[in-house]
């Protein structure tokens, strides 16, 4: 298995909280922009939690006021408009593969936003699976104010599951701001929080999921991403298959056994 609380990026802010995990993007002077070096960072931290014993959840916080201004405008797309075919290819399937990662990494990953996530910056918040903001917080998905298709890194696939078919093409065609209220009403936000209290927030809500039972939380982000491309009755069939193998988990005994001593259960994740 893999040790995170050894992981030392080059690239981003990592932070280990008990056995919960923190990542803060490290530019905020530049409302922190990825870079090559941080895209392929983070997908390949996102592969290595597959095999991590010590996270149990994940949580993307703001730097500096502000969540991820998304590509930046020097180090990604300048060199991008002089790449060949080839190059380009390469890049974006590399940071379909950090999205890819975030859905396949076993953990469930929470993105608390502050001022601006735009471009790559608002996929990061589509890719995880709990998202808070504060009322500041602007979410947009502006490919198509750079000349590019709405239809980046899975917004095409992902974002109209989320807010639906028309909201999700108008801010894509248009690549305008989702204010927070917006994504609030909308359901892209779970909850608004005060900007004062969003870390807190996040934390806590990442501390609960830790203390719940880890090994089915990763059985339920694994169906919460598959199912969306099985029918009725192979979802019903690979739930079945699911809850069976979380029948044979210590956690399930433990939660029975609390409910017979009318106890609440501590889960142990195996």
């Amino acid at each position: 298995m893999t040790r995170m609380a050894d992981l030392k990026p080059q690239h981003f802010l990592w932070e280990m909280k008990g056995r919960v995990a923190t990542i803060r993007l490290n530019r905020p002077e530049r409302k922190n922009p990825l870079t090559f070096e941080s895209y392929a960072e983070l997908r390949d931290t996102f592969r290595a939690l597959v095999y991590a014993d010590d996270v149990d959840v994940v949580v993307f916080l703001p730097n500096g006021g502000n969540f991820s201004s998304g590509g930046d405008v020097h180090d990604i797309i300048g060199p991008l408009v002089r790449m060949d075919m080839k190059g380009l290819l390469a890049f974006t399937r590399m940071t379909g593969d950090f999205v890819k990662a975030m859905l396949g990494c076993g953990k469930p990953v929470i993105s608390a936003v502050d001022g601006v996530a735009v471009g790559a910056g608002a996929i990061i918040t589509m890719a995880s699976d709990i998202r808070l903001a504060t009322p500041a917080a602007k979410t947009a998905f502006l490919f198509a104010k750079v000349g590019l298709a709405g239809c980046d890194m899975g917004a095409c696939a992902i974002l109209p599951r989320i807010i639906g078919q028309g909201r999700a093409a108008e801010l894509l065609y248009t690549g305008r701001s989702m204010s927070a209220e917006e994504g609030d009403r909308w359901g892209y936000y779970n909850r608004i929080v005060a900007a004062e209290n969003l870390e807190a927030e996040a934390l806590k809500l990442a501390q609960s999921i830790a203390e719940g039972p880890t090994f089915a939380h990763g059985i339920t982000k694994t169906q919460l991403s598959q199912e969306w491309a099985m029918g009725v009755e192979q979802a019903i069939e690979a739930e079945a298959q699911a809850q069976a193998i979380c029948m044979q988990t210590r956690d399930f005994e433990r939660a029975y056994n609390a409910f017979v001593a009318k106890q609440k259960p501590v889960f142990g994740g195996d």
